[in-house]
């Protein structure tokens, strides 16, 4: 199996996934944006027709050349040039066998599913919004994209837009000039300049202020910044990966976030699991804090640590090991341990009462499976809408209760 790839040869060489069709041009909406007075907002399309990948001229008043003979449209093949403008491209193939896997992998089926659809992402330009609980390991992912691109010889930086106030945000993301504020002694670069070839991630965009997020929209659309107290525009060159644990649509509602910023970030999607939904990694994930701290749990010890619901997810499990590491230095963790090592401060008081009935409730979850399931004749679709839940959760579900669904349709 062959991927068709567009090289952008140049100062800043980039190599671009081609996939159902590829447009380039100026206008923020092309998928390839390039900048000059010879290229056309929209100035080439790249479109697969069966087998085969045809380019096409869109009317742009300086034409589209494929190995220096003008064209209005033409079969691409194995190394062709195409010039546009004073911008080259070389049209290539590369085989699957040759791509690696996404370094991240998981127990869980659907999850894993979805990490190694990453790995086609990361080759390509696009934003990419992180959307999730807290602690699901949104920057893991984040650098993971990076470091499996064309720009993981470049910097990868990461701004957290919550930890900041507005002037300090915006300068750390724009930089500033010398006296542009009070304590502005020097001019200073900003992430948008310092992750220049790079990646930047923007963590908690959520709580980027609404102004502030215009600023950030003009710079996505247009390639350019400008620094707190400048009097000119500086082009950019970052790839954007954005996350938050907020909802974003409904922040909109509230006319707190931007429909037309929202938009302009989520081309992909990525929404890791909770740790709950994802216990097929709990003992990996555990074994790796584990090994680091150089702690040792029981096995009754784990036991128990399975059946606490990790509000905090990934990162709370983390927390728990290295306060272990502190409490108990080189001792052998055992179940009697587990209860002070835990956190419940975020547990309401039923959750905290029904913790160590959870293999009630869990049977209690199976038979309600079962019972559906039997009445649609095995039919997932119907029964995880009956459930109120969605088919990759009902998915998951089966095959922690090891419900085989295929006997169920023969009832």
């Amino acid at each position: 199996m062959t991927q068709p790839l567009l090289k952008h040869v140049g100062e800043n060489p980039k190599t671009y996934q081609v996939s159902e069709f590829l447009t380039t041009g100026k206008d923020a909406q092309c998928q390839i944006q390039i900048h000059g007075e010879d290229i056309a907002d929209r100035h080439f399309r790249i479109e697969r027709r069966e087998q085969t990948y045809y380019i096409r001229d869109l009317r742009s008043p300086q034409g589209t050349y494929v190995n220096n003979a003008r064209i209005m449209e033409a079969i691409l093949q194995e190394g062709d040039q195409i010039r546009a403008g004073s911008q080259e491209f070389f049209f290539t193939y590369t085989t699957s066998e040759n791509t690696s896997d996404f370094p991240l992998k998981s127990r869980n089926e659907v999850w894993n599913e979805e990490l190694q659809t990453l790995r086609n992402v990361a080759d390509t330009e696009f934003p990419v919004l992180i959307l999730g609980p807290s602690g699901t390991g949104k920057d893991i992912i984040a650098q993971a994209l990076h470091s499996s691109s064309s720009r993981k010889n470049s910097n990868f930086l990461s701004v957290n837009c919550s930890a900041l106030s507005e002037t300090l945000i915006e300068s750390e993301l724009f930089g500033h000039v010398k006296g542009s504020f009070t304590g502005a002694i020097s001019d200073r670069k900003g992430a948008f300049e310092a992750a220049r070839g790079g990646t930047l991630f923007l963590d908690e965009i959520g709580d980027l202020s609404y102004a502030l997020q215009a600023k950030l929209l003009r710079a996505l659309e247009n390639g350019e910044i400008r620094p707190v107290g400048a009097d000119r525009n500086i082009k950019t060159d970052v790839r954007i990966i954005a996350a938050t644990h907020q909802s974003l649509p409904e922040k909109i509602r509230q006319g707190a976030f931007r429909a037309d910023l929202y938009f302009r970030l989520n081309v992909v999607t990525v929404t890791p699991p909770a740790l709950v939904n994802r216990m097929e990694d709990f003992d990996d994930l555990l074994y790796t804090f584990a090994k680091k701290m150089r702690v040792r749990f029981s096995f009754g010890a784990i036991a128990r640590l399975k059946k606490h619901p990790w509000p905090g997810n990934i990162r709370e499990l983390k927390n728990l090991v290295s306060r272990t590491a502190a409490l108990y230095p080189r001792e052998y963790i055992e179940e009697k341990h587990i209860e002070k090592l835990l956190d419940k401060s975020l547990l309401n008081p039923i959750e905290s009462e029904v913790n160590n009935d959870i293999p009630v409730i869990k049977e209690i979850e199976r038979q309600m499976i079962i019972k559906r399931l039997t009445a649609n004749r095995g039919n997932q679709r119907r029964t995880a809408a009956d459930l109120g839940m969605p088919k990759s959760t009902l998915h998951d579900r089966l095959k922690y209760y090891n419900i085989k669904v295929d006997s169920f349709r023969a009832l």
